[in-house]
């Protein structure tokens, strides 16, 4: 069951900026999605600065480049609303999956990523948000039991072309796969059984940043 609380300063202030930037992304969203979202963050940041699992610790700063960033993604993949199942490999602390989670709630997430103390704060985001089709799963995503999903994404995972043959292992047939990387990166080499990569580009709320998504889909 969900905590019976009340919303925090924080967390009021938080919920506020992250209105304003998703209005900028023309999706509606629920008044309890944006608080859920503004708990989100505040949970991560009260983690940051006591387990030093992240250098972005205040909580403006974090809605902006990780939450929104993370809702804008979200946003230039339509594909999202048939899909039944994302995977997030080397999640991190859990982004982008946690807020696709909370604007997505009839997704099943899986999060993997392999180090103790991230995993241990996604358990306790959906244990305290109650995000029940997170699935947390601690250990490296080659080493793991694989989850076909319907879309994939990897955001932090280093040598794109090596996470790309990682991704497209934990892709269903005619998945999609999905990296996202800054307006900067080069294209990335395409493996075999993955189409050509179709590039979308976005800014992200609120911050102006510039990204861009290389989305390829697997062989069917």
């Amino acid at each position: 069951m969900p905590e019976v609380r009340t919303t925090t300063d924080a967390e009021a202030a938080v919920a506020a900026y992250l209105e304003q930037g998703l209005a900028e992304l023309s999706q509606p969203t629920p008044s309890d999605q944006v608080q859920r979202l503004a708990r989100l963050t505040c949970l991560v940041s009260d983690w940051a600065g006591r387990i030093n699992l992240t250098s972005h610790r205040d909580p403006i700063e974090l809605a902006g480049r990780l939450v929104l960033d993370a809702a804008a993604l979200a946003a230039a993949l339509p594909e999202l609303a048939a899909a039944k199942r994302l995977a997030d490999l080397g999640s991190g602390i859990g982004f982008p999956g946690l807020p696709i989670a909370v604007l997505h709630p009839e997704l099943e997430i899986v999060l993997v990523e392999s180090r103790a103390r991230r995993h241990h704060l996604q358990r306790e985001v959906r244990r305290r948000l109650d995000l029940a089709r997170v699935v947390p799963v601690l250990g490296r995503s080659e080493d793991v039991e694989v989850r076909p999903a319907d879309i994939v994404v990897a955001q932090a995972m280093a040598q794109p072309g090596k996470a790309l043959r990682e991704m497209a292992r934990w892709s269903r047939p005619a998945g999609l796969v999905v990296l996202p990387a800054s307006e900067q990166a080069d294209q990335p080499p395409t493996p075999a059984g993955l189409s050509e990569p179709e590039l979308r580009r976005y800014r992200v709320p609120r911050t102006g940043r510039a990204r861009q998504l290389w989305v390829m889909r697997s062989a069917g």
